[in-house]
């Protein structure tokens, strides 16, 4: 298991967060989704998640639209 500690800002505030995940590598767009399912992901919010075939720049529009920025993978 990685431990990735995710720091970015949600609605403009500090937010930090940490994953642990098996894969040995997280890219910054895959960080973007796990803070997508972490901060919108419930059953009533499942719409506001980017479709499955979604490519990292529209993951990453996404998160941008629903108030995640400066997300930076440590």
């Amino acid at each position: 298991m990685h431990t990735y500690h995710i720091r970015y800002q949600l609605n403009g505030q500090p937010s930090s967060h940490s994953f642990e995940l098996k894969q040995p590598n997280l890219a910054l767009h895959e960080a973007a989704l796990h803070l997508l399912l972490l901060h919108f992901g419930d059953g009533e919010n499942k719409l506001l998640m980017p479709p499955a075939d979604a490519s990292p720049q529209e993951v990453l529009a996404q998160a941008e639209t629903l108030g995640l920025s400066q997300i930076e993978v440590a």
